[in-house]
C-alpha cells in the first residue's frame, strides 16, 4: 500500500472519495505496527466530525433474508437521499480461516447505488461476530458523511450481542411458520432487540406470520425492557415488495426520537464508547500475553502438566498469567 499522509486520508474521506475510504478501512485492518500508528492519527483527526448517523444493527436466524432485508431497505433510503454504508460481516472459517465475502452480488441494485456503500469484512477471531475494527469503520463512514450506517452480522448466538453495543438501533429478524416460533434465538438476544420483525410478510405466509406475531408478542411481555421510554414492539416485514420495510424505517425514526428527546441516546452512546474501550483492553492484553516470549517458554511445559492432571486448569493459567 502507498503511504499516504494523515492530512490525505482525512481529506480524502471528508469528501467522500471512494477510493480513499477504502484504503483507510484497509488500513485500520491491517495489523502492520505502521499501518496502525498512522491509523491511530487518521481516527484522531476524523473524530469530531462522526457521530451524526442513524446506527442500526440486524441479526437473525440463518436464512432469514438478512441481506434481502438490507437490500429493500437501503435502496428505498438511497432512493429518498440517504448515504447509506453497509458493513457486513461474513463468517470466517475457524479450520481454514478463509471467509466468503459475497455480499456485493447478494445486494446488486444496493451495490450498484451511488449513494449506497458496501463494506464485507471477515469476522475472525472477534468474539461476537462483529468485525474487530467495525467501530472504526463504522466512524470513518460517518467522517465521510454516510447518514445511515447498517451493520448486518453474521447469525445469532451468544456472542452476536456484542452489536448491540455499538448501534443505536438493534433489530432482529425472524420467520414465521418455522414451528418453534424462537428458532435458534436466545433470550439474551430478544432481551437486547429494539425491535423484532417478522420478515417474509408476503403471499401465502402472511396468516403464518400474524400468528408468529401475536406468538411472540405475548412472549416479549416476559421481558423487561432495557429502557423506559421505549417497549419492544413486534413487526413484520416484506423485502421483496416496494416499500416493504418502510415500517421498520418509521420505527427506528421514532425510537431515535424519543431518545433523544429522553437524553438516554447520547447517554447510551458515551456508554458504548467506553465499553469499547475496555474491549480494546481486554483485546490488547491477550495480544501481549500471546507475544510474551518468556510466556511462550513456559507454556509448553503448563500445559503438558494440565494434560497430565497434575495441575488444574485454574492454577495453570493462575501460573501463566502471572509472567505477564
Amino acid at each position: 500500500m502507498t503511504q499516504n499522509s494523515p492530512d490525505e486520508f482525512v481529506k480524502g474521506i471528508s469528501n467522500g472519495n471512494r477510493r480513499m475510504i477504502a484504503k483507510a478501512i484497509t488500513l485500520i485492518e491491517s495489523r502492520l505496527k505502521d499501518h496502525q500508528t498512522l491509523a491511530f492519527k487518521v481516527m484522531e483527526q476524523i473524530l469530531p466530525h462522526t457521530g451524526n448517523s442513524i446506527r442500526l444493527g440486524i441479526t437473525g436466524v440463518p436464512g432469514v433474508g438478512k441481506s434481502t432485508f438490507i437490500e429493500n431497505l437501503g435502496v428505498a433510503l438511497a432512493d429518498s437521499g440517504h448515504k447509506v454504508a453497509v458493513l457486513t460481516v461474513d463468517p470466517t472459517s475457524r479450520r481454514s480461516g478463509g471467509s466468503i465475502l459475497g455480499d456485493k452480488t447478494r445486494m446488486e441494485k444496493l451495490a450498484a447505488h451511488e449513494n449506497a456503500f458496501i463494506r464485507p469484512s471477515p469476522a475472525g477471531e472477534t468474539l461476537g461476530g462483529v468485525a474487530a475494527k467495525t467501530r472504526e469503520i463504522m466512524l470513518i463512514c460517518e467522517a465521510a458523511g454516510f447518514d445511515v450506517i447498517l451493520v448486518e452480522t453474521v447469525g445469532v448466538g451468544q456472542s452476536e450481542t456484542s452489536v448491540s453495543s455499538m448501534v443505536d438501533f438493534f433489530l432482529v429478524l425472524m420467520l414465521a411458520g418455522a414451528g418453534d416460533e424462537l428458532q435458534g434465538i436466545k433470550k439474551g438476544v430478544l432481551e437486547l432487540a429494539d425491535a423484532i420483525a417478522i420478515n417474509k410478510a408476503d403471499g401465502d405466509n402472511l396468516n403464518a406470520v400474524e400468528k408468529a406475531k401475536r406468538d411472540l408478542e405475548i412472549a416479549m411481555h416476559l421481558i423487561q425492557p432495557a429502557y423506559p421510554t421505549w417497549s419492544i414492539p413486534v413487526l413484520s416485514c416484506s423485502s421483496v415488495i416496494e416499500g416493504g420495510t418502510k415500517d421498520i424505517w418509521e420505527t427506528i425514526l421514532d425510537h431515535g426520537k424519543k431518545f433523544k428527546a429522553s437524553g438516554e441516546f447520547l447517554q447510551k452512546r458515551k456508554k458504548q464508547s467506553l465499553e469499547w474501550m475496555w474491549t480494546l483492553v481486554e483485546e490488547g492484553l491477550k495480544q501481549r500475553f500471546k507475544n510474551n516470549e518468556k510466556i511462550n517458554k513456559k507454556i509448553p511445559a503448563i500445559s503438558n502438566r494440565v494434560e497430565n492432571d497434575k495441575i488444574s486448569p485454574t492454577a495453570a493459567a493462575e501460573e501463566l498469567l502471572s509472567y505477564l
